[in-house]
């Protein structure tokens, strides 16, 4: 598992109707991307994790390159 400060992890549900968890990854504390991740939850909670396989990484999408990044204006 790899990830990067932006990133969301999401941790499924282990029993019927039990919601998934999505947390924002603020840390990385592994070399190259590698656990443990510290997340921040909606809640406002930060838990330091190391994910098992019932977790997986939403890579977040950057905005944009505007003119000043040597995009298009």
């Amino acid at each position: 598992m790899e990830a990067h400060t932006g990133d969301r992890l999401v941790t499924h549900g282990r029993t019927v109707g039990q919601q998934d968890q999505v947390g924002e990854i603020v840390e990385v504390l592994g070399t190259g991307g590698t656990p443990p991740y510290r997340v921040r939850f909606g809640d406002g909670h930060e838990h330091l994790l190391v994910p098992g396989p019932d977790s997986v990484v939403r890579r977040s999408v950057g905005p944009a390159p505007g003119p000043r990044d040597g995009g298009a204006p």
